[in-house]
C-alpha cells in the first residue's frame, strides 16, 4: 500500500511540474493533442548514443543564440569535455565568460576569469531582471527542459521550426507569436532561429531544421549526461544475468542428474 502512495504521489508531482511548465493561454486548446514530427535519433534505443557532433553543434547554437535569455543552471564547462572537447578547447571557453566571486580580503565582490569548474553563467543576475527584459515572462533554464515534457527532444525541434504565419480566423493576443506545436500556439517567445543564424565551424549548412534538430540534441544531453554510461551498465547487466542463469542451469542439471 505504501509502495503504491509513492507511485501516486510521484504521479501526480510530475503531472504538476509538466502542466505548470507548459501551461497554456487558450482554453480553447485545452485536451488537444498536437503531432509532433518524429526523428530518429542516435541516443534511442538501448544501444543508443549521442552524436558529438550534433552535441557540438547545439551548443554553439545556444552560445551564440538561446543563452541571451536562457540559463544552464547544471551545466558546468568542465561536463563539455562529454561533448569531445579538449581541457585546452573547455579552459579557452570557460574565459570568455566572467564570473561574480568574492568575497576578496576587503569583503567585496569581484569579477574574474571564468574557469572550468564554473557553470555556465546566468544571462539575468535575478527573475526579477529576467522578468523586466523579457515583458514580464522569465525565460526558463533549459538543463532539463528535454525531459520535463513526453517527447521532450521530438517537442523541443518541432517548437522551434513551428512559427508559422497564423490561421486567417486565430485570434493572436498582443505580444504572443503562433506556433504551431506549442499547446494554445500562442508562445511569447519570438523565433529564435533563423536561416544561416550560425555559421558551424565543421561547415554543416544552419538551417533552423537542422539547429533546431542540434539545440534538441544537446538539450538531450543536459537532461541526462549520463544516459550512455547507464545504458552501458544495463548491457552489462543483463550480459551477466544470462550467463548467471546459464550457469545455474547448468548446476541443477549436474545436481539433479543422478535423480533422473
Amino acid at each position: 500500500m505504501m509502495r503504491k502512495g509513492l507511485i501516486f504521489g510521484f504521479a501526480a508531482l510530475a503531472a504538476v511540474s509538466t502542466g505548470a511548465l507548459f501551461n497554456t493561454n487558450s482554453a480553447k486548446a485545452a485536451g488537444e493533442a498536437i503531432a509532433l514530427p518524429q526523428l530518429e535519433w542516435s541516443f534511442e534505443g538501448m544501444f543508443g548514443t549521442y552524436d558529438r557532433a550534433s552535441l557540438q553543434r547545439g551548443l554553439q547554437v545556444y552560445r551564440e543564440v538561446c543563452s541571451g535569455c536562457h540559463s544552464l543552471d547544471y551545466i558546468a564547462f568542465r561536463n563539455l569535455a562529454d561533448l569531445g572537447y579538449s581541457e585546452d578547447e573547455i579552459k579557452a571557453m570557460a574565459a570568455e565568460v566572467s564570473v561574480v566571486d568574492g568575497p576578496n580580503d576587503e569583503g567585496e565582490m569581484f569579477e574574474r576569469e571564468g574557469r572550468p569548474s564554473d557553470y555556465f553563467p546566468a544571462p539575468f543576475p535575478n527573475p526579477q531582471a529576467a522578468a523586466f527584459a523579457n515583458g514580464g515572462a522569465i525565460p526558463p533554464d533549459l538543463s532539463l527542459m528535454a525531459k520535463a515534457r513526453a517527447d521532450g527532444p521530438n517537442y523541443l525541434h518541432a517548437l522551434m521550426i513551428g512559427y508559422v504565419d497564423p490561421p486567417a480566423d486565430f485570434e493572436l493576443a498582443e505580444g504572443s507569436n503562433y506556433n504551431a506545436y506549442f499547446p494554445g500556439h500562442q508562445i511569447a517567445m519570438a523565433a529564435p532561429l533563423f536561416e544561416d543564424a550560425v555559421e558551424y565551424a565543421d561547415g554543416t549548412p544552419a538551417t533552423v531544421d537542422q539547429m533546431a534538430t542540434d539545440l534538441a540534441h544537446f538539450f538531450m544531453w543536459t537532461a541526462e549526461p549520463k544516459l550512455e554510461e547507464r545504458k552501458g551498465m544495463g548491457i552489462k547487466v543483463l550480459i551477466f544475468l544470462l550467463v548467471f542463469c546459464g550457469v545455474l542451469y547448468a548446476a541443477k542439471r549436474k545436481v539433479w542428474a543422478d535423480v533422473h
